[in-house]
Parts: structure tokens; sequence; C-alpha cells
């Protein structure tokens, strides 16, 4: 891969690429010889078959297919240039006559300030050409760049010019006119490249933490690729089967005839229908190494990219641009990575659109590659808040959370406690970890909820709340600190039992230096009961807890994965599944009543068709969607991690304990809210694909030592804290 220092070639696809020539004008024509009563029909079918197969003929000639470079834009030291085939400057700005350009945050147009006037050449977008890297390479070139608050219409008409000019702000030699600059916007860059300057300057300051690949694929396209070629197919052949069918009957009468044409164009809008929807169902795969990066666009038929690491000083992960599949014009994307060399070149263009910028991020800062982003990343929220916090908060100030007098008490900063909870009144208090930080939830003998809120706002830490609450003699339940102790005592006493001949090697997990890493995998430990949970516990044999530390300490053996330990089992919410026999059943019922309009006149009319055609669509909507439910994913929840476990026992995948750094709902993106298990660096590990109730959820994940909540990807930490 080659990159020529100060210049920025703006992204531009690739032309000719294979599609049908005039499809418009020559269905318009098959449609008109559809209409037309030719003898003998054979001919009249003919031509309309060879009439619609024109488009696509032209479009398999070797010159059509041809690719031939699409224009693009160019900024470099002879200036703003548009390069047509050939290398032919269509459209020149020379270097010397540019005096400044000048981006306006409104519409994003770019505008050239030369001798002459001014001129605006076009959206960023269009043009190809991303901010930061237009910014970066135009400040290598020398040529000022101004991003200006306003539109680019305030820059060209004079008269609003003259309006909005601030007297004694806008003269000068480095006036850009009358719009305000924008300086947030100009921060946001010089930002970005003071980030590419350094790492520019400071190779290898950032080491690869994690080895091996890492594969990051985007969603498979939905529907398939194949059933949109074969619904394509399809409606190409029922065309063409309908239009013999009404040849074979006669074409006599112009009601058939029309039948025909609507048939015809139907049929040919379907396939190009069809064509339209394989060019964008394309799949992105990234592949990350420390070596390497390769990303494959699929499909496409070209050859992967691969951008070696010693050559990438950065990657600015964001908002981009990319080709459009069909057009070949550059558009808008949600997600791009762009390569950075230690000169601040740009080394390459990398499609991202479709991944998760929040797990991509991640697996190339794990891999040793220094990752820029525009913005700060909005905090995510779990759905967890500050309930039922004492009202004592505000009047008491400097206030903490202390244990004293067999319960749980308010101390003001001269440590007077001013308010206080009996230890009678106490059911149990419950520590957990939610987006990365210790929480505590207290509940009374009723087992209602007193309080849910961060220790940090109760100023105390978790280690001391669970030892003097111990020492009082209150229940206290710290789920992922018992599990974490139960894994340490179970790793230090498989080193010194002595394996024989017939024994296997430990798992690397059990292994003593692996002992914090892999001490989350094992068992719930014992916690004080609640009356409620007493019930439960009788009700599911299944979520018995089972002390930790004896258990360990009888067997040696691995302990079981997350699939088979003992845990709770998390079914689809019932409204979900009704949900789904309902729309199935309704899907079901639409087919039905269209089949009976269409075929109702040919085998006895609509009301006999229905009533048959009805019945048999809701038998067939319950019965497709009770074979499909009683095989339905449950998502298993225990000490030992998480697992997504059909009906019948199939085990669709599982995480062990110690990958998992948080369990909930996924907000941050703008598609609908997604339930997901994160990695403790805040990567994304798995999705849920089914809703199950998020109350159940979260006590689960509470009960067994699980984190509710995405982790603070700022300052990860694997759980639990403050041990």
């Amino acid at each position: 891969m080659s990159a020529v220092e100060d210049e920025l070639v703006g992204l531009a696809g690739t032309g000719g690429r294979w599609r049908p020539v005039a499809a418009v004008p020559f269905t318009a024509g098959a449609a008109a010889l559809a209409l037309m009563p030719i003898r003998p029909v054979w001919l009249w079918a003919a031509l309309i078959v060879a009439v619609a197969a024109v488009p696509w003929l032209l479009g398999a000639l070797p010159e059509a297919r041809r690719r031939r470079p699409r224009p693009y834009w160019r900024l470099s030291a002879d200036g703003l240039e548009r390069i047509g085939p050939g290398g032919l400057a269509l459209t020149r700005y020379e270097r010397d006559r540019i005096d400044a350009l000048a981006v306006t945050t409104g519409d994003g147009v770019l505008t050239v300030f030369h001798r002459f006037g001014r001129t605006a050449v076009g959206a960023t977008a269009s043009l190809g050409l991303e901010p930061i890297a237009l910014f970066v390479t135009a400040r290598r070139l020398g040529i000022p760049l101004h991003l200006l608050d306003g539109e680019a219409d305030d820059l060209l008409d004079p008269a609003v010019e003259e309006a909005l000019r601030v007297p004694g702000l806008d003269d000068g030699p480095a006036s850009v006119g009358a719009l305000p600059r924008d300086h947030a916007a100009e921060k946001r860059l010089l930002d970005q490249e003071a980030a590419l300057l350094a790492a520019a300057h400071e190779p290898g300051e950032h080491l690869p933490r994690l080895g091996g690949e890492v594969r990051l694929d985007t969603p498979a396209p939905l529907p398939s690729r194949r059933r949109i070629a074969a619904l394509g197919a399809l409606t190409g052949m029922l065309g063409a089967v309908m239009i013999a069918r009404i040849a074979v009957e006669g074409t006599g009468a112009f009601g058939a005839r029309l039948a025909a044409a609507c048939w015809a164009v139907a049929a040919i809008a379907g396939v190009l229908a069809a064509r339209r929807r394989l060019a964008r169902a394309a799949q992105v795969r990234w592949t990350i190494s420390a070596e390497r990066l390769l990303v494959r666009a699929r499909p496409g038929g070209r050859a992967p990219l691969a951008v070696p690491a010693d050559r990438i000083a950065a990657l600015v992960v964001g908002p981009g641009l990319r080709a459009d599949p069909l057009s070949g014009e550059p558009q808008r994307a949600e997600l791009a990575a762009l390569a950075f060399g230690h000169r601040l070149e740009l080394l390459a263009r990398l499609p991202a659109d479709g991944l998760d910028g929040f797990q991509l991020a991640h697996a190339l800062d794990d891999h040793g590659y220094r990752v820029i982003t525009p913005g700060a990343r909005p905090p995510r929220r779990p759905h967890y808040g500050l309930d039922r916090v004492p009202d004592v908060f505000p009047w008491v100030p400097g206030g903490r959370l202390v244990v004293a007098d067999g319960g749980l008490g308010w101390a003001d900063a001269a440590g007077d406690v001013v308010m206080q909870v009996p230890g009678e009144h106490l059911g149990v208090i419950e520590l957990l970890t939610i987006a990365g930080h210790a929480w505590v939830r207290l509940h009374d003998s009723d087992g209602d909820e007193l309080l849910a809120a961060p220790l940090s706002a109760l100023r105390i830490s978790r280690t001391d709340l669970r030892e003097s609450a111990r020492r009082e003699g209150l229940p206290v339940n710290d789920a992922e600190y018992d599990a974490y102790l139960s894994a340490a005592f179970h790793s230090a006493v498989s080193t010194l039992a002595d394996p024989g001949p017939d024994t296997e090697p430990a798992p690397a997990s059990l292994a003593p230096g692996a002992a914090r890493e892999g001490g989350t995998d094992a068992r719930p430990s014992e916690r004080a009961d609640r009356p409620d949970d007493r019930a439960d516990d009788r009700a599911d044999a299944d979520t018995e807890d089972i002390p930790a530390v004896r258990a360990f300490a009888l067997d040696l053996d691995a302990p079981p994965g997350p699939a088979a330990a003992p845990g709770a089992t998390l079914d689809a919410t019932r409204r979900s599944r009704i949900g789904t026999y309902a729309m199935s059943v309704a899907l079901c019922e639409a087919a039905a009543l269209l089949g009976a309009v269409w075929l109702g006149p040919e085998l006895g009319g609509f009301s006999l068709v229905a009533s048959w055609a009805v019945p048999a669509g809701a038998l067939v909507g319950l019965v497709g969607n009770w074979l499909y439910d009683r095989n339905r994913a449950q998502l298993r929840v225990s000490a030992a991690g998480l697992a997504v476990v059909t009906r019948r026992g199939r085990v669709e995948w599982e995480l062990a304990r110690d990958r998992i750094g948080g369990v909930g709902v996924d907000e941050s993106s703008a598609r609908m809210p997604r339930l997901v298990a994160w990695g403790p660096s805040g990567r994304v590990l798995r999705q849920v694909a089914f809703p199950p109730d998020l109350a159940e959820l979260r006590r689960a994940c509470e009960r067994y030592g699980v984190p509710w909540g995405p982790p603070d990807a700022d300052r990860p930490a694997p759980p639990p804290p403050e041990l």
C-alpha cells in the first residue's frame, strides 16, 4: 500500500460496476409489447422476454463491465484538484492562489478563499474528504483552514455578509468573512491532531496487552443473501410462468394482455429490487492482530485490505465516509476507521459501518494500536438508579454510613450518629458491582428494599462495610468476594495435591497465577437467607446456594461450566412470547387473505377460499411458532458465568465468570436497546437475542456475583473492587 506524504486523496468508488443498462425504458417497452395483440402468441411471449433481458445483456458486455476510476478530489502541494479518468485535472485551485479554506459547520460545505473571491466547492462528504484528514493535511501544507459557524450561502451572498459583519472584528488580512469561527469544532480537531502528533512521535509506547487474533464481523444481513437471491429468482420465474400461462390460454382479450403487462413489470421490478438489496447486503470482517489489520468487505470480490501494524501511528475511529455500493459515490457512515502513518499521512480508510464502535476501539487498543475518538463517549447508564436514598443526605453535610451498636447508622462529620437502623429491622445487606463500582442494597426483615446506592456516595468502602457488619453479626451477602475466596482456596489446595499418573493436569484457569483472573469462576457462596429467598429456594431446586469453600475443599476436580453449574434460568417474558405468537398468526392470516383474493376466482370464490384458508393460516401460525418456541433459548446465570441454553439442552454460547465485566442493557447506539454482556475492559462480548425480565436478571446477577451494568471503560478494574 502506497501513501504519498502531504497529499490527501478523496474517497471514490470504482466505476463500471456490473448493472443492467437502461432498465426502466426497456421495462416500459416490455409492458408496451405485452399490451399489443401480436400473433402468433409464441412470438408475443418471446418478444416480452427478449426486451426484458436486453438491459442485463448490455450490462454483461466487456466494455460495460470494464472498471473505470471515478473522478476524485485531491489536496496536495499543487492545490485542490478534481482528477478525472486518465489523471486529467478537471478542476484546479492552484496552491499559490489559495488564501485559505473554510468549512461551514451548518452544512459542511468546503469553501476556497482565493485572490479573486470565494468559491463553494461542495460538501466535504460528497468530496470524499473527512474533516480530520482535511484539517491535518491542510495544516501540513501551510493552508489556513477555518471552521465557521453558519452556512456557505452566508459567505457567498454579499448582502448577507454585510448584514452579519461585525466592524473591527472581521477586518484584516486574516478575515474569513462575516461568519464567526466555530471554536468548539476547531478545538475538537486540534485535540485529535495533538493526539496524532503524540502517537507519531512516541512509537512503541503503547504495547499490546493481548496476543493472537481477534475477528469482528458485522451482523449478517437480514434476510440473508441467499434468501434475497432466491426471492428475486422466484419473482422472475413467477412472472415468466404467468406470462406463459396467459399465452397458452390466449391473448385475444385486452384484460389478459393487461395482466401480462403487470406480471412483466412486477417480475422485472422484483429482480431489480433483489439485485439492489444484494449490493447493499455487505458484511465487513476485521481481523485484528499485533502484526497487521486485515479488513474484508463481502461481497464485492475485492482482495482484503491489509495494513501492517508498524506503519500505523494511530487510528481515528468514529463517524466517517463509505462508498455507496450501487453508485460508488461517497456518503456518510456511522462508523469508519482512518489509519494514519508516522508522518501523519493517511494510509487507508477502513470500513467499519455496522460494527460496534466501543468493541472495535477496545479490540484495537488491546492489541497495541493507538485509538483516537472524535469526542468523549457519553456514559452508559445501567437500569439501576439511586432508589430510596435517605433524606438525611442533604441536611447532614459530610455524613457517612457507619456500623455501630448492632445496626447501621448515618454519622455526621464529627462522628455522631444522627440516624440508625437497628439490626433487628435489617433483613440482609447485599454488596454488588454496578457499572464498575461497588453498591449496597439494604432490605428490611420483610424483604422490602430500603436503600440502593453506590458506596462512594455513602462514603464507606466495600471492605469496611463487609467486615464491620460481619463483626456486628449483621447478615451480609457479598457473592463476588466469596466466590473469589473460594476459587483462590481451590487454586491453592490444587497445587498441594499430588496428582497421580492417570490424573489430567489442572486447567489453566485454575493455575496459581490465574487465581485472581479466574477466581470468579466459582460456585456461589453461602449468604444470609431472607423469607422470600427461602420460598424461592424451595420452589426451584436449581437455584440452591452451595457453600463454596466446603465444596471446593471436598472436590478438587474442575468446576462445572456456566451451562452446568447451579444457577438461575431466565426465560423470555410472557409478554414477548405472546407477541411473537400473535405476530406469527397475523402474518399467516395476511398471507391467507391475499391468497384468497388472488386465487379465489379460480377456486370457487373469495368467500369459499377464505372459509378454509383463514383457519388454516391461524393453525399454521400457531404450529410453526410452537415448533420454534418449544426449543427456545434461555439465559443461564450462575457463579460460573453466563450461558444461553435451549430447552432441549443445546448450549448456544457460554461465558466464563472471569471474562464478564458486566451484564445489562446497552442504550449507547442508535439501534434498539440490547441485552449484552461486557468484558472487564468494557468490550461487548455477547448479545442476548431474547428479552428476559430485567428485574429477575438483576436479582440473579446480584445473587450469583455477576456485576450488573456496563463496566467503567475509562477506569477498567476486574471485579470485585476494593478487595
